[in-house]
Order: C-alpha cells, then sequence, then structure tokens
C-alpha cells in the first residue's frame, strides 16, 4: 500500500526547516523555537509526522516542489539521496551512459575522473550526513524524559514512538552504510551528541562496527518483515544492511564474513517473500505491491514529484531514434535519449540461452552497439527495463514524474548473495542450494527451464554476471565491481572507463569516493582519502 507515500509530501515540511548542512554537514535548525518544538509535539499525530519527516529526505529534496532544495548550496537535481546513489553505483560502471556531459558532475562520473569538487559526490556525501542528522533531532525529540514531560501516557501511543525510534535507528544506519560503503569514512553523530557539533572522523572498521551493534540491538523490537506499512523499515530491512556488510566485510575490514551473510540471506529468506512471477513487474508503476519488494526509495507522479532514481531512468531510457516514451507512460521524446549501455554490459546478454530472457530489455534496432563520440545520442543500444505504466498496463499519474519506486532491496539479490557465498565457501551454505535459487531467478526470467545452470556453470565470474543482468541499474555494479576487484585495476576495463574510449586502468584509490573539499574545510576531523 502507498498511504505512508501521501504522508512524505504532507509532513516533508517539518524537516524542511533545516538549513545548510554544506557549512558543518550537520543539519541544523534556523531556529531552535520553530523546528521540532514542544508546540509541534502537542498532538498524537505529530509523532508520525515526524517519522514521517525522517523518511523524506530519501526521496524528496525540498518543500516547494521537485526543483526546491532544503540543503543550501546544492541543485535538487544532483543531491536527491537515490538519484546520488544510482549516479555514483552504476553511472561510473559498465553499465550505463549519460549523453549530456554539459550536466554538472556528469561527466566525472561516468569517465572516472572525478575529484573532490565533484558536485555528485557532494550531493551524496551531504545528503547522507543529513540523513544522518533527521534521525538524530527525532531521536532527541522522543526521549522517555521528552515524553513525560509533555504527559504522553497514552500505551498504544508510547509503543507507536518506540516503533518510530527504531525505524529511525535502522534509516540512520543505512545512511552511515552508504558512506562507509562509497566514501571509506564519515563524521559521526549520534543523538547523544550536541545539535551543530562537527563529529569526529569515523573509519570503516569503526563504522561498521557500530552499523553492526545497532541493527543487532534493534533488529528484535522492529516489525515483522512484511508487516509493516509499505515505505517503512522492518527487521528484513536490518538484515539486509547486515547481509550487504558481510558480503563485502573483506573489502571494508579485511575479514571474511560469509556464514554471517548466509544468516542474514536464511533470515530474510524465511521472512516470507516471493518471487515475483514477472520479472518485469518489479520496475513497474505498481512495484509496491511487488511479492519480493524489500525496501523501495519511494516516488509518486503527484504526491512525492522528485528527481530520483525512476524519474531518470524512465525519462532517460527513450531512445532518441525509437521516441518510445508513450510505451513506457512518459513524454514519447522522453529525455530526448540521455541514456546508453556501455558495450560491455550488453554482452552479458549474448548466447542463445538469453534469446527470451525477461531481464533483456535491450533495444537495438539500427543502432551501433559502440560508443565513439558519447554526446551522439544514436550511438549504444538503450534499455525499456524500468516503467511509468502499471503491471496491468495502465498509465501513471504524472508524465513527467513517475509513480515507480526504486527497489533498493528485494529477494532476488538475496538469492545471488546465497550463492555468491556458497562459492566463496561458506561453511552453512550448500552449492546444490545455490544453484536452486541461481535457477529459481533463470526459470522467472525464461518461463521455463531452458536457461539453468549446472553446478559447474557456478563460477563467481558467473555470479557477477548474473548479477548484472539480474539487478542492472539497481544501484549494486560499483560495489559489485569492487568486491570482485574488477573495479580498479586493469583486468576489466569498459568503454570510456578512466576516460578512454576503450577503457584503461583505474587507480586502487578510486574504489572509494574522495571526502568532499567542502566537507574537509566545514570539519577539521575529516581527512581527505589516500590517492585525493
Amino acid at each position: 500500500m502507498k498511504n505512508f507515500k501521501a504522508k512524505l509530501i504532507a509532513f516533508f515540511g517539518i524537516t524542511m526547516l533545516f538549513s545548510s548542512c554544506t557549512d558543518d554537514l550537520n543539519v541544523i535548525p534556523e531556529d531552535d523555537d520553530i523546528f521540532l518544538t514542544e508546540a509541534f509535539f502537542s498532538t498524537p499525530e505529530s509523532y508520525r509526522q515526524g517519522i514521517a519527516g525522517v523518511y523524506s529526505n530519501l526521496s524528496l529534496t525540498g518543500l516547494t516542489g521537485a526543483g526546491s532544495s532544503n540543503i543550501s548550496g546544492l541543485d535538487a537535481g544532483t543531491s536527491q539521496y537515490g538519484r546520488c546513489l544510482w549516479y555514483l553505483q552504476n553511472l561510473s560502471t559498465d553499465e550505463v551512459i549519460w549523453s549530456y556531459e554539459n550536466d554538472p558532475g556528469v561527466a566525472e562520473i561516468q569517465r572516472n575522473t572525478w575529484t573532490s569538487n565533484n558536485v555528485i559526490i557532494l550531493g551524496m556525501f551531504a545528503r547522507s550526513m543529513a540523513q544522518v542528522a533527521f534521525c538524530n533531532e527525532y531521536l532527541r525529540q522522543t526521549t522517555s524524559e521528552k515524553l513525560s514531560n509533555r504527559g504522553v501516557t497514552n500505551s498504544q501511543l508510547l509503543a507507536d514512538i518506540a516503533d518510530y525510534r527504531n525505524e529511525a535507528r535502522a534509516v540512520r544506519a543505512l545512511a552511515y552504510y552508504h558512506l562507509m560503503d562509497m566514501f571509506g569514512k564519515a563524521a559521526f553523530n549520534t543523538e547523544n551528541d550536541i545539535v551543530g557539533q562537527a563529529g569526529p572522523e569515523y573509519n570503516r572498521q569503526q563504522l561498521f562496527t557500530f552499523i553492526e551493534s545497532e541493527l543487532n540491538a534493534i533488529v528484535p523490537n522492529l516489525k515483522a518483515p512484511r508487516t509493516n506499512e509499505y515505505g517503512r523499515v522492518d527487521k528484513a530491512f536490518a538484515w539486509m544492511i547486515l547481509a550487504k556488510m558481510y558480503l563485502n566485510a573483506e573489502v571494508y575490514i579485511g575479514q571474511n564474513k560469509y556464514d554471517q551473510c548466509v544468516t542474514m540471506c536464511n533470515n530474510v529468506i524465511g521472512g516470507g517473500y516471493t518471487l515475483e512471477a514477472n520479472y518485469l513487474h518489479n520496475f513497474t508503476a505498481d512495484n509496491h505491491t511487488s511479492t519480493e519488494m524489500i525496501f523501495s526509495l519511494q516516488s509518486d507522479g503527484n504526491v512525492t514529484q522528485n528527481y530520483g532514481p525512476t524519474t531518470v531512468m524512465i525519462n532517460g531510457q527513450v531512445g532518441s531514434i525509437e521516441q518510445n516514451g508513450s510505451a513506457m507512460g512518459v513524454g514519447s521524446g522522453g529525455w530526448g535519449g540521455a541514456l546508453r549501455l556501455r558495450k560491455q554490459f550488453v554482452e552479458k546478454f549474448n548466447g542463445s540461452s538469453f534469446n527470451s530472457d525477461e531481464r533483456k530489455t535491450i533495444i537495438s534496432g539500427a543502432r551501433p552497439i559502440e560508443i565513439s563520440t558519447i554526446a551522439d545520442r544514436d550511438q549504444g543500444f538503450v534499455l525499456a527495463k524500468y516503467s511509468n505504466k502499471t503491471s496491468t498496463g495502465a498509465a501513471g499519474v504524472n508524465q513527467g514524474f513517475v509513480d515507480t519506486d526504486f527497489p533498493l532491496f528485494r529477494l532476488a539479490d538475496v538469492y545471488l548473495m546465497y550463492a555468491e557465498c556458497a562459492k566463496r565457501g561458506a561453511g552453512n551454505a550448500t552449492i546444490s542450494q545455490a544453484v536452486t535459487y541461481v535457477n529459481n531467478l533463470r526459470e522467472r526470467a525464461n518461463n521455463g527451464t531452458s536457461a539453468n545452470i549446472s553446478s559447474t556453470d557456478l563460477t563467481l565470474d558467473f555470479i557477477l554476471d548474473e548479477r548484472a543482468r539480474e539487478l542492472h541499474w539497481e544501484g549494486h555494479r560499483r560495489q559489485d565491481l569492487v568486491r570482485f576487484n574488477k573495479y580498479a585495476g586493469g583486468s576489466y576495463n569498459w568503454v570510456w572507463k578512466g576516460n578512454g574510449s576503450n577503457g584503461i586502468a583505474l587507480p586502487a584509490h578510486y574504489n572509494v569516493f574522495p571526502i568532499p573539499s567542502l566537507s574537509l574545510s566545514a570539519n577539521s576531523n575529516l581527512t581527505q582519502n589516500t590517492g585525493y
């Protein structure tokens, strides 16, 4: 259900009273007498309003529409949480390329030539730190002492607030997880710190320890999988973050934690999720009904208008030649061929076993597969994975801003994580079960068993390619390539990697992004990543 989505915009004004977070990268109230005052908390509904404001930062950027930003100095388009995540995790890889390189920051991201002054990198860092600050402030305002002083005694309201507090902690953990993954460090603050205080620098080990401890502490008190309102977190959300951390633990902290990843995967699998019968229904305007959706970043053409990842992808994937936007529920020309596929991704679907694969939504036509000139929108194949139409073909409510939610976590990823852990030697996983999970995905994609694999096919290289085939454009690719030692270095190159038309090796320090220069200036506790 999407009722909570409507709450996001209705209550986003709560968080909009925060001012600049580029000065100290902690969002500070403009006036302590305005934001989350005792007067605000005069009604029981205000606590629900407050948690809706916390969630809203994942989807919205400002109070007055898609072009507004509550972080001064940052463009709404280059600081929307999901869009920045997608740019850094997908646009910087072998999957996709953006035609309009005059757009701020884009050329450097997709050519892997970024510096600490890149606005998209700043957008991701600042938006993540804003998320931490929003969560911290909600936790400050909902302590037992505060509630007692306000005379809150209703048992049901107190139970609801306890749920909201655990959810705020989980969402804060998500922000720190993304900072740990992409930047390797962050300024650290909790609700126990003074508002506006520049936090100390936490490295990956410290962030890993905090996130793991925090999620394990709250998991028992989160709602069971699939029992919370759509758009709010539950136990499976926490398990997914832990699973992703354990899967990448050798990158983050130099430790093998594949057994722990399998445990988290098994928890999620036992949570009642099932594969959506039709793969593409995970990417339609009603994908909130998908039986495999664990958590998404919400989008609504009327209620939560934003220049987020699904609005970007659906409008951007419309071909300059094909003019096929109407088939996807947007304007016929979309954004004029903004997005195209790099050759190396297209080639993941080579071979007769993919002839009927639903995941292969690649449109080639008379297009050349090569992109020799990035600005030439007629070069390179295009994709048709995401749609602003429902699973039954009804158009979204708005042709510009889409209804389609961004699938941050879904069951298919869990199956592939289990398979990878099994292949990497996890003692509590079996190759036979791993093959079964992979074949479940391939059977779903092919309406049968013609594309099934055997245990001898299940190599690590196969798993990496299968993750691209199943999860492309879903915010995973950079992390996957780093984990497989194929992002930096020259063992795997793709067109325009490192600004070479055929791809060149990247220095090892490109496995993390630089700390934005403005962040360094604002917080003397932060240090730059090696190599930048």
